[in-house]
């Protein structure tokens, strides 16, 4: 899956007359991926009530990220990796950059923090690009529009699934993608996306760009109740020519929706069946 192929308040200009001239963008909310690996060994020796303890406030702390999206100034989310590359991402969208720095300090602070280790993460922030208008972008402010504030300010969709990847466009001998027209580019763009359209309903996707902010050019992460669903999205836009020619994947992490009691038992599954089974049996005696 690529970025661009469509028609905050950051934006960049461009020029008009280049044959090979970048395409307008508008960009958004900054985005932080932030994977932690939990060091079992020494959680598993904490005493039971302590991990209780930690846990309960964790869970408190996630629901204080969360409410960011009942504001209207970010959202965050929390993941259970699966797979042995991390076993927690923390995804959070916020207006600036040094709010996200400011999310990783007060990750830190938490008692939770002590048995955490930072495995990797990614900086971007939401990218809109405009082909179809030229290099100069669209004649009008288009800020303001449905469309464009959804892409540049979204929420995070409730899907029980998410994946990660990072992506760059080739620049390898006759593959650059950097030296094609502007109208080839856009050609390849449109057709891209029509492959993603295909996955309306059940794919979600966030672009995000990361030149000059991380290690690859854009970050994509999706969404969806159906796993399986990553697999058909990628694997068919792979056969299309944007894909299969111009573009080089990173690694994948996929993750599965923590809610705050979710993390709770997570954390301490023993603690969170020992309440299930009080609740049941008080009401066995009722």
């Amino acid at each position: 899956m690529h970025p661009g192929g469509t028609e905050t308040s950051h934006h960049s200009a461009n020029p008009q007359s280049t044959h090979n001239a970048p395409p307008f963008t508008l960009e958004g909310w900054f985005i932080l991926h932030d994977f932690r690996r939990l060091d079992w060994r020494r959680w598993k020796g904490l005493d039971p009530a302590r991990r209780a303890q930690i846990a309960r406030e964790a869970a408190a702390f996630l629901r204080h990220v969360e409410a960011a999206g009942d504001t209207g100034e970010g959202a965050s989310a929390l993941y259970r990796v699966v797979g042995h590359k991390a076993d927690l991402l923390w995804l959070h969208f916020r207006p600036a950059l040094a709010d996200l720095g400011e999310l990783e300090a007060a990750l830190a602070r938490t008692a939770l923090g002590d048995y955490l280790e930072p495995v990797y993460s990614y900086v971007s922030v939401t990218e809109l690009s405009f082909y179809r208008s030229g290099p100069g972008g669209p004649e009008r402010d288009v800020r303001q529009e449905p469309f464009v504030r959804a892409r540049l300010y979204p929420a995070i969709p409730p899907a029980r699934h998410a994946c990660f990847y990072p992506m760059n466009k080739k620049r390898a001998g006759a593959d650059n993608w950097y030296t094609l027209p502007f109208e080839e580019r856009g050609r390849l763009m449109h057709s891209h996306g029509l492959i993603g359209r295909k996955y309306a309903g059940r794919v979600t996707q966030i672009i995000s760009g990361s030149v000059g902010l991380d290690d690859w050019e854009w970050g994509v992460t999706l969404f969806a109740d159906d796993p399986v669903d990553f697999k058909r999205v990628v694997y068919e836009m792979r056969f299309d020519e944007a894909s299969a020619r111009y573009g080089e994947f990173g690694p994948f992490y996929v993750g599965v929706r923590l809610e705050p009691g979710e993390l709770v038992r997570f954390l301490c599954p023993e603690t969170a069946a020992g309440a299930a089974g009080a609740q049941a049996a008080g009401g066995s005696g009722r």
